[in-house]
């Protein structure tokens, strides 16, 4: 019997989605240095603190992605060649990463200390260079705290399940279920034991960070897609009053967390219940990628150019910005001081938002995609 859901070749939408996603932390770290240096910010509206679970819906994406196409390349070749897998991965997570610690570690701090400006990093190159260059950039932040680097923790905790999960869909293939289902009771009982036996240390901290239980998730959907075990065109779960429902959830959950968290019992247990709230969004996070990407009757279309062009350059949306900002802060600071709270608002967000696009575009066309076309040899 034909297995339509073996065959896709592209997932309609979900470059939208990572845009999306990368500007929800742009704003995020964005109003987070805005308040740092004194300056007119929007810190308390739910709009800009959502970063956090931006990353989360990024880990369930790759978690998504991943599985389906190691799946899909055993289904049709009967193996999965671990190391094409690696260099794949390789060529498309480490150029930009280690660009970016080599700026913001070593050439950064350099040129700060050259031209005197009143800034201190929390960490030399030297205290950092082996978390770095290992792929534990999440110890960094741990460590030293809130710096010019902090998003690369999620790139660590990426590729270290990359090294992971590749082996264990190919060697247990029969097994693939039992491993995702695995990976998620395993991490959820791990954070359990964390909270309430109130746990802490460095390496606790660490583990926590490691959100394979995200990713767990992504792939639990990719294995019902692949298999065929979820009908998106017949389901009630991707109907139009499930989708309604469900999108008016995300809305509310995006835009008007903090209100909603001051004034119900209800949306507190729904948003702040450890553990159970992550694993919540998680599984929406996991159902919104299906939806769009699959659902016909998709009530939401993503298949914009801008958009599909923001999310091929999203990688460097979310590598760069933290940079970007920070040298808003370093040129222009005192000129935006100088506005209104709205035109200082409005002035910065061009400035942020034609910043980060136009070196995120220039890395793409210029040093991304040249190790990119290594992919086919």
């Amino acid at each position: 019997m034909y297995n339509k859901g073996k065959q896709i070749s592209y997932f309609n939408g979900l470059n939208a989605l990572r845009f999306f996603a990368a500007f929800f932390v742009v704003l995020h770290h964005a109003e987070q240095i805005r308040m740092k240096y004194d300056l007119f910010h929007l810190k308390e509206y739910s709009l800009f603190n959502n970063g956090g679970i931006a990353v989360m819906f990024f880990f369930v994406l790759s978690g998504f992605l991943i599985t389906y196409l190691l799946m899909k390349e055993q289904n049709a070749t009967h193996k999965i060649s671990i190391k094409n897998f690696y260099v794949r991965r390789i060529l498309r997570i480490w150029p930009l990463y280690y660009l970016l610690v080599i700026i913001g570690a070593l050439l950064v701090p350099f040129t700060i200390k050259s031209i005197g400006y009143d800034y201190e990093m929390p960490y030399t190159f030297g205290e950092v260079f082996l978390y770095y260059l290992f792929f534990l950039p999440f110890c960094v932040n741990i460590i030293y705290g809130h710096h010019l680097l902090e998003p690369l923790w999620s790139i660590g905790v990426e590729e270290i399940f990359y090294i992971v999960w590749a082996p264990l869909i190919k060697f247990l293939k029969k097994n693939v279920l039992t491993v995702i289902l695995s990976t998620i009771f395993i991490k959820l009982v791990f954070d359990m034991i964390v909270y309430f036996f109130e746990l802490n240390g460095i390496i606790i901290r660490a583990l926590g960070t490691l959100q394979f239980h995200a990713m767990a998730v992504g792939g639990l959907g990719a294995y019902c897609i692949f298999n065929n075990i979820i009908n998106v065109s017949e389901s009630r779960w991707f109907s139009l009053p499930v989708q309604i429902i469900i999108l008016l959830f995300l809305f509310f959950r995006f835009c008007f967390a903090n209100f909603l968290l001051e004034n119900s019992l209800f949306f507190r247990f729904l948003f702040e219940t450890p553990i159970f709230s992550n694993l919540v969004l998680m599984v929406i996070f996991a159902w919104l990628i299906i939806n769009v990407s699959l659902n016909s009757k998709s009530i939401i279309k993503l298949n914009s150019k801008f958009l599909h062009w923001g999310g091929e350059i999203s990688y460097g949306i979310y590598m760069y910005h933290m940079l970007v900002v920070f040298s808003i802060m370093l040129f222009f600071r005192n000129w935006l001081t100088g506005f209104s709270p709205v035109i200082s608002t409005v002035a910065f967000y061009i400035l942020l938002s034609g910043g980060v696009i136009g070196v995120s575009y220039l890395s793409k066309r210029f040093f991304e995609n040249y190790f990119l076309k290594l992919k086919s040899r």
